[in-house]
């Protein structure tokens, strides 16, 4: 054992130099003055958007339940199960996660076995004493000996890179919920706006017939009937835009489901979706269900671990190497105890001059966190905007649609007494068709309100993470 110690002192004694020499690096944490503090409240919000959420009983994750509409409930699942976007998301967070674990084996002692036969010849190697045959097997081990946390850091950077691969799936995975079922809402309110007006090209029809009669037994002049005529085919040229509208819609639903449009089709049916009411919460809880959020933060703090990984470059680097096997002229006494052979080793490299290599190595770092702490910042001032955004538009659609209500009612009622009064001659036709054009606008711009408070309470789910309230998850 004294022989064995005395070589193992000699070999491990440029490691206790370096340990005598330098000291640990360290990196300064992050500035909690340079990231953006959360507000105590959304400006946006009033009592509403404190209460119950309803639709209790689904989960979080699955928000989209929340809408009460089993064909949307069908549309998301189809998508998150086939969706472009998820599966390159879901591929490039396996990308990074074999990474992480590539990195973290960097810190692990290495060992490789190996087998050697060579023969030398010739009046030099005679002359040398190295003629003839030379059989080796053997194993060697190599351990990088972490005193400066080099590994260490790359190895939590590796980590929350994939962290950050993991966040941008969740966000990937919630922006196409988010976009099916916007798509969905308003392929919906495309088809209640395509019968609305069909309908009033039906009702077009109904007073034509009635003023060509009237034309022919003289009543009216033939230019009434070209207004009519007119605006039939007006109106049926707006039906065909919206069917036009209405086929875009229903293709770029197919692209989301992952399916070919040729063969995706989507019938026209009642309008039944639920309108669910959706708290927002404490604004400081957005910052943990936001994926885009979670995922600019832990692309800053690998940014901040891969600072230290550069700052370590100017201090040395330490190896231990260990090396044993067996060594023969003869192939028969390869194994023999008597041909075996060991060695063990310290290595310590240090660079003297770069260049300035180094030194640019930790600038870039640096700038990379820079770059890193300002892309955070602007996603938690997006998300606030973003809640703060939908919470207005909400708070202010309420308001436009019961002021719109009341335009409907008044423009149907006047619809109605000028249709009355047409047709017993008291009023003239101009009367009446600025009374259905008046109904149909208002109607129409009732069911556009309509549809915006549906887009805006998506928007609002997903500036919230695709969940509400303060123990909400992402979904």
């Amino acid at each position: 054992m004294k022989s064995l110690a005395r070589p193992l002192r000699t070999a491990l004694a440029p490691v206790l130099a370096a340990l005598v020499v330098v000291g640990c690096a360290t990196v300064p944490a992050i500035d909690p003055a340079a990231l953006p503090a959360a507000p105590a409240a959304f400006k946006e919000g009033d009592s509403r958007w404190t209460a119950a959420a309803p639709a209790e009983a689904q989960p979080r994750g699955t928000w989209w339940k929340a809408f009460a509409d089993p064909v949307l409930d069908e549309l998301v699942e189809r998508a998150v199960r086939n969706n472009n976007s998820i599966q390159l998301a879901a591929a490039r967070l396996a990308q990074a996660r074999a990474a992480a674990r590539a990195t973290d084996a960097e810190r692990a002692p290495q060992v490789a076995v190996g087998a050697d036969a060579s023969r030398q010849g010739g009046d030099a190697a005679r002359a040398a004493g190295a003629a003839g045959n030379l059989f080796s097997a053997g194993a060697a081990l190599s351990y990088e000996v972490d005193l400066f946390g080099r590994l260490a850091r790359a190895s939590q950077a590796a980590a929350l890179d994939a962290d950050s691969r993991a966040a941008l799936l969740a966000s990937t995975r919630l922006l196409v919920q988010a976009e099916v079922a916007q798509s969905y809402l308003a392929l919906r309110a495309l088809d209640v706006e395509r019968a609305l007006v069909r309908e009033t090209v039906a009702a077009y029809r109904e007073t034509l017939e009635l003023t060509e009669r009237r034309f022919e037994v003289g009543d009216v002049a033939e230019l009434d009937v070209a207004r009519v005529r007119a605006e039939v085919a007006a109106t049926e040229s707006e039906a065909l835009g919206l069917d036009r509208r209405r086929a875009v819609l229903e293709h770029a639903l197919a692209v989301l489901v992952g399916e070919a449009a040729s063969s995706f089709r989507l019938d026209a049916a009642e309008w039944t979706t639920g309108l669910p009411v959706i708290p927002a919460g404490v604004p400081s809880t957005l910052l943990t269900r936001r994926p885009d959020v979670a995922a600019a933060q832990h692309a800053m703090l690998a940014a901040h671990a891969r600072v230290g990984v550069a700052r370590t470059a100017w201090f040395p680097d330490i190896a231990l190497t260990a090396s044993g096997g067996f060594a023969s002229s003869d192939l028969g006494e390869l194994f023999k105890w008597s041909a075996r052979s060991w060695g063990i080793g310290a290595l310590l490299a240090l660079p003297i001059f770069d260049g300035g290599r180094r030194e640019a190595g930790v600038q870039r770092a640096v700038a990379e966190l820079d770059g890193e702490l300002a892309n955070y910042r602007e996603q938690v001032l997006g998300a606030f905007r973003d809640v703060e955004d939908q919470l207005a538009s909400l708070k202010l659609l309420a308001d436009q649609a019961e002021a719109q209500s009341r335009a409907v009612t008044s423009a149907s009622r006047a619809t109605v007494l000028s249709d009355h009064r047409y047709r017993n001659g008291l009023v003239s036709q101009l009367d009446l068709l600025d009374a259905r054009r008046s109904e149909l606008r208002n109607r129409r711009e009732a069911l556009q309100v309509r549809a915006a408070q549906y887009q805006a309470t998506v928007g609002l789910v997903r500036a919230l993470g695709g969940s509400w309230g303060p123990e909400g998850g992402a979904g």
